[in-house]
This record gives C-alpha cells, structure tokens and sequence, in this order.
C-alpha cells in the first residue's frame, strides 16, 4: 500500500528530500508563496512548527507559481524571503506543481486518498499526513 512516505521533493536547495525521512511524524504540507495576500500565513505556520515539534509535527512548506504567478522568484529568493521576513526555519521545497497537468505525484496520490479537497485551490492550502503516512485531511487556505 502507498504511503506519503513514498514520496520526493528537492528541497529549496536542491538536494534530495524523501517524505520517509518524516516516518513516525505527523506532516502538515503547505503549498506557499510570497506575493500572495495569505503569505502572513507563514507567521503562524511557523509559530504552530515551534509550538508543535516536540510533539512530533513537521511543517512542510511546497513553494507553487501556479495561482496568478504569485511564487515567481527562484528558489533561492524563495528561501531569503522566507527566512528574513517570517524566520521560516521548516523545510521547504523546491518550486513544483500541485495541481493541473504536471501535477507532482505527491499532489496526485493526496488527491487519489482524499478526493477534491485534497486539490489546492489557491496558496497555502494544508494537508496532513498521519505518523504511519497515511492521508488524513486537507485544509482550504
């Protein structure tokens, strides 16, 4: 059976990011960008990671351009802003789609497990994987 932890991502900086590494902890993926008027969003998003890790909770930041080009700088600018304006110290991956035709798989098998809501309709729309990997829910923005 498939679990999120079959998954990859690049992280921000371009090395390899297997969802395995999270085995045993609760993952709350968020697709993000730094244009959008939900980007204060990152303030709590990092506040909840602080208040959560000890417990076990990983926040996972997914950097999408894919609604009104509102993530449209390189991951590397991507990664400044994010640290010097809301001192996100999470992980964060590198630019992927999350939904339409190059859809990464990880986006595909959310929505395989959860149906539509599972399928972001703009930034910072929330999925939460179980410690085991298994699909649990999914937040709309």
């Amino acid at each position: 059976m498939t679990t999120a932890h079959d998954f990859s991502f690049n992280t921000i900086d371009g090395k390899p990011l297997s969802l395995k590494q999270f085995a045993g902890h609760p993952v709350l993926v968020v697709n993000v960008a730094s244009k959008c008027g939900l980007t204060p969003q990152y303030e709590g998003l990092v506040q909840l990671y602080h208040d959560k890790r000890e417990k076990g909770l990983v926040v996972l930041g997914v950097p999408s351009n894919q609604f009104m080009g509102q993530e449209p700088g390189t991951n590397e600018e991507i990664a400044t802003f994010c640290s010097t304006t809301f001192g996100v110290d999470f992980p964060l991956t590198g630019k992927v789609e999350v939904r339409g035709f190059g859809t990464h798989p990880f986006y595909k098998w959310m929505l395989g497990e959860l149906g539509a809501q599972a399928d972001p309709a703009w930034n910072f729309h929330k999925l939460l994987i179980g410690r085991d990997g298994k699909a649990l829910a999914a937040f709309g923005p």
